[in-house]
């Protein structure tokens, strides 16, 4: 039998594509914000039995893409357990105070006059830090929106702030995977990488503080009378110490001591359900109108905010929303997205649809410029089929390695578009694990932060702009 990428045509492999942007457009024209409910998932099962549909015509078998997905579906089992895990940590993370707190000093701390690119430069910090956009979101991320969110500043334009800063520091960072996946893949060292990625990165975060700015002093914020309200509400709810930023700064030491996030998540969840033991016996009290006596009330409360939803009544009604938290249940429906994502991924990688797709591209690549120009294409392509950040940075990267030592560039120019097109996009689309991930945690819908995560759909065309008047292209024989 012929090979996979011998029998499937270019326009059969876009036919799964087109036909899912467009059931995908018209369901979120529906269903609106709530198509992320379910609507959503059964899309992108359409798409994959489209996909099977095509690849039985061209006779593949079932039992191959069932296998193709079996894979797929495995390699997400960690981001599984790491959606869970920041479930019950939000949840513990709020009865302890920890999250009431950074909101309160958030409260004093933070200028509102610079609010947007201060979540940017602090998020970039933790990133930086860390190595993980996701854990940056998870921890300082949850507490800026709730901030901006008293502050009457749109969550979408906090979550884009946010997500700019936490992509940043995630590009950067020698402790990030994608940083350390994509000069595996493209055949450089991850520092040379990370100092090729500043001729890029450096001037986008730039502009992108830049237009924060800009939008930070068009925002009428509430005004100092309000935030006192919102700052004697939370300390009559909770009990506000700094000594609680103590459970934070011990996850963010795991992480940068290389600890695995899921392990580090998990700790962070216990030390949260002890610290609410040991500060906020009070509030718990409260919520089980117990007299404190009861720790069967106590223990049901603290299960009860790690795996369902947990609201805390506050004096103020837009506290209210913000003390609250889904738990492992709020995740189900990421999650859900998720697997149906990595099926139609799968279903689209077995039938040879991938493949066929960025062979395509690559033979458009004439030109130096049109090297890049494909990379970035190809990128976004597997960005939006295949619903997976590394597969963005993977395809590519072994699909175009060949055609930048044929163009005389050097290995950098390739791991510095896949990081620019491939790492940071995958959080601008609703049915990638990233966009899907962030969406949840941050309780903001993609296209509500959209057009704010600034950093993140400027880095395609920076790449770009810099390989078009070819400023630093570094070539084969320069290097070593």
């Amino acid at each position: 039998m012929k090979t996979i990428k011998s029998q499937i045509t270019l326009s059969q492999s876009l036919v799964p594509i087109f036909c899912l942007v467009l059931l995908l457009s018209y369901n979120v024209y529906v269903f609106g914000d709530s198509s992320m409910n379910g609507s959503n998932q059964f899309i992108l099962l359409i798409g994959a039995s489209i996909g099977v549909l095509i690849g039985m015509k061209n006779n593949i078998s079932f039992k191959s893409m069932i296998n193709d997905v079996s894979l797929n579906l495995k390699s997400i089992t960690g981001a599984i357990l790491i959606l869970l895990m920041v479930g019950s940590l939000s949840g513990t993370w709020l009865i302890s105070g920890i999250i009431p707190s950074m909101i309160y000093y958030g409260l004093q701390i933070l200028n509102p006059i610079i609010f947007l690119p201060s979540c940017l430069l602090i998020c970039a910090i933790v990133s930086v830090s860390t190595g993980s956009s996701w854990t940056t979101s998870a921890t300082v991320g949850i507490a800026l929106i709730g901030i901006g969110k008293a502050l009457g500043i749109p969550a979408g334009m906090v979550a884009g702030a946010v997500i700019s800063g936490a992509y940043f520091g995630d590009k950067l960072s020698p402790l990030s995977d994608t940083t350390n996946l994509s000069p595996a893949v493209s055949g450089t060292d991850i520092f040379t990488h990370i100092r090729y990625l500043t001729i890029t990165t450096v001037p986008t975060i730039t502009v992108t503080i830049i237009i924060l700015s800009i939008l930070n002093f068009s925002i009428d914020i509430n005004g100092s009378t309000e935030n006192e309200y919102m700052l004697l509400a939370i300390k009559n709810t909770f009990y506000i110490s700094p000594l609680l930023f103590l459970v934070p700064l011990f996850v963010i030491l795991m992480i940068f001591k290389k600890t695995p996030p899921l392990i580090a998540l998990f700790v962070g969840t216990i030390l949260g359900a002890l610290f609410a033991l040991f500060f906020q016996i009070d509030t718990l009290n409260q919520i089980s109108e117990s007299d404190g006596k009861n720790v069967n009330d106590i223990y049901k409360i603290i299960l009860n905010s790690i795996t369902n939803e947990t609201n805390i009544e506050s004096e103020n009604p837009i506290l209210n929303e913000l003390f609250s938290s889904g738990g492992m249940k709020g995740m189900l429906n990421t999650i859900w997205l998720v697997i149906c994502a990595m099926v139609f991924g799968g279903i689209m990688e077995a039938i040879g649809a991938l493949q066929r797709i960025s062979a395509f591209l690559l033979n458009l690549s004439q030109s130096t410029f049109s090297v890049f120009a494909s990379t970035v294409s190809s990128c976004l392509a597997i960005n939006l089929t295949a619903s997976d950040q590394y597969l963005s940075i993977v395809i590519p990267g072994k699909m175009f390695s060949q055609a930048y030592k044929d163009k005389g560039l050097a290995p950098e120019n390739l791991s510095r578009t896949l990081e620019d097109a491939g790492t940071v996009t995958s959080v601008l689309i609703p049915w990638n694990t990233c966009g899907a991930y962030q969406s949840g945690i941050l309780g903001v819908g993609v296209f509500d932060y959209f057009i704010y995560a600034i950093f993140n759909w400027l880095s395609p065309f920076t790449t770009l702009l810099v390989a078009a008047i070819n400023f630093k292209i570094k070539g084969l024989e320069l290097t070593k």
